[in-house]
């Protein structure tokens, strides 16, 4: 390695500033690298990246881990699959469980998304509820239970963000393998032969590869949509670009993701973005200050031996599917134009590349959700314009990211809103009810639903079957009934 960043230094200051090339050791033409003109310490910068290429090209010739090579392999391994196969007895046995669009629900799509009753104007999100993968997953764990009866079935964490559902897996016998005390998860437990599912929003790469040794059969019901980021993450992974992944560092899809990177950081936010951009700008001076704390600041956000100074000269962005759609793209522009501002327009392609990732059951959910709150674009979003609604019902599991998103819409602008899992947190007798705040504090509200005519706004996150909203409803509706009879 030492005799390689000589040779390079050697060959870079040996040719005119302007077009410096170099190539490595390494036989792989990926090591060949046109530097432009720039400083003599970015030069030194981006030999170094050269070098570390090089070194990981050679790792692979000699053996390293592949991800995604291995995930191919799996296609032909016998023991794995991802494919629906629309079973009718499957299908039928998920519509008899509520798992299938609801009476009430498809009444008010053909009612052009309203429903009165009495006092009560429902209002329904145009884009709600079950998307297209998290359909797909649970088809897919019920096809699996159908077509290994016998099989001892496990799944690697919940299949989705819902307390129904996973309730509903656990009553047909499906083993959870779940960190529930902090200290991963034990799978001692699953032997050859074994049938495990992999929930909606994926699993690490090391645990398809324990599972694959084990000999267990493989049931991949992974979305698509979070399949993209991580070839998007291998693409980064292959030009030697750090992944910048916009999510949150303990939610199972991001950790997912992240196992497909070579290299990568996590930012939750904006705020975070923003303090990786005032790194990325500092001088040598400033940075070296300010190393400890951007060290401690993502401790449990960055690939191991994650090096600041080296690993933010060229990066690409990632996300977390669920992310806020509008927080992801202004993040990636607040990357760019850091890297526009370091190494200029002319060479910005050298430092930042960004694929397109948003998911988009995510995307159209919240576009829905600014038009409930009575602002049609996202722009908008910001300013107070008169509203159709007087209060807003989400309804999603506690520990859904996309559902999250969806009550802070409606709390930054302004609207009462009610996010609750399941009818359970209504208590019909008293008026009051147990709901969750977008920042994770559980409140109760008594007397929360008004006497008079009241119009409610109601969407679902992404992991929320209908039937689990019309229960809900069920109990407004019922909560109003007895209000009318005493009035």
């Amino acid at each position: 390695l030492i005799t390689s960043l000589s040779l390079a230094m050697s060959l870079a200051t040996s040719q005119p500033r302007a077009s410096s090339s170099f190539a490595c050791s390494s036989s792989s033409a990926r090591c060949l690298r046109v530097i432009s003109a720039a400083p003599c310490g970015l030069q030194k910068r981006r030999l170094a990246r050269c070098v570390v290429r090089c070194d990981a090209e050679s790792s692979k010739e000699t053996g390293k881990f592949d991800p995604r090579a291995f995930r191919r392999s799996l296609n032909s391994s016998g023991k794995y699959t991802r494919r629906v196969t629309d079973d009718e007895g499957a299908l039928k046995q998920m519509n008899d469980e509520g798992m299938a669009p609801g009476e009430l629900i498809a009444q008010m799509r053909e009612e052009g998304f309203m429903h009165k009753r009495g006092d009560v104007t429902i209002k329904l999100a145009k884009s709600y509820g079950f998307c297209w993968g998290v359909e797909r997953a649970v088809q897919m764990a019920y096809e699996a239970r159908k077509r290994h009866p016998e099989e001892k079935l496990w799944i690697t964490n919940e299949i989705i963000h819902n307390p129904t559902v996973n309730k509903r897996l656990k009553e047909m016998e499906i083993e959870f393998i779940e960190d529930t005390d902090g200290t991963g998860k034990d799978f001692s437990g699953v032997e050859g032969g074994d049938v495990v599912i992999l929930p909606a929003f994926g699993a690490a790469v090391e645990e398809m590869k324990l599972l694959n040794d084990k000999g267990a059969t493989i049931v991949d019901t992974t979305c698509p949509w979070v399949s993209k980021v991580w070839n998007a993450v291998d693409q980064h992974t292959r030009k030697d670009y750090t992944s910048v992944i916009h999510g949150k560092w303990a939610h199972e899809e991001t950790v997912a993701t992240a196992s497909f990177a070579s290299t990568y950081l996590i930012v939750k936010d904006l705020k975070e973005a923003d303090y990786v951009r005032e790194y990325i700008l500092a001088d040598d001076e400033k940075r070296a200050s300010m190393r400890p704390e951007f060290m401690e600041k993502f401790k449990n956000a960055m690939s191991k031996g994650f090096d600041p100074d080296k690993d933010l000269v060229a990066v690409g962005i990632a996300n977390q599917t669920t992310m806020l759609k509008g927080e992801t793209k202004a993040l990636g522009q607040l990357v760019q134009n850091t890297m526009i501002e370091k190494y200029g327009p002319e060479n910005v392609n050298d430092h930042f590349m960004v694929l397109d990732t948003i998911c988009d059951a995510t995307q159209e959910r919240q576009d829905a959700m600014f038009e409930l709150v009575g602002q049609d674009t996202e722009e908008e979003k910001r300013s107070h314009l008169p509203k159709d609604v007087d209060m807003i019902i989400v309804v999603g599991g506690y520990n859904s990211s996309n559902t999250q998103h969806l009550q802070e819409i409606s709390e930054h602008n302004n609207i009462p809103s009610f996010w609750v899992d399941t009818k359970d947190r209504i208590d019909l007798a008293n008026n009051k009810l147990d709901h969750l705040m977008s920042w994770g504090e559980l409140q109760t509200t008594e007397n929360w639903l008004p006497e008079g005519p009241v119009r409610i706004g109601v969407t679902s996150g992404a992991s929320t079957p209908d039937k689990v909203v019309e229960d809900v409803l069920d109990v407004v509706f019922a909560i109003k009934e007895a209000q009318m009879q005493t009035a």
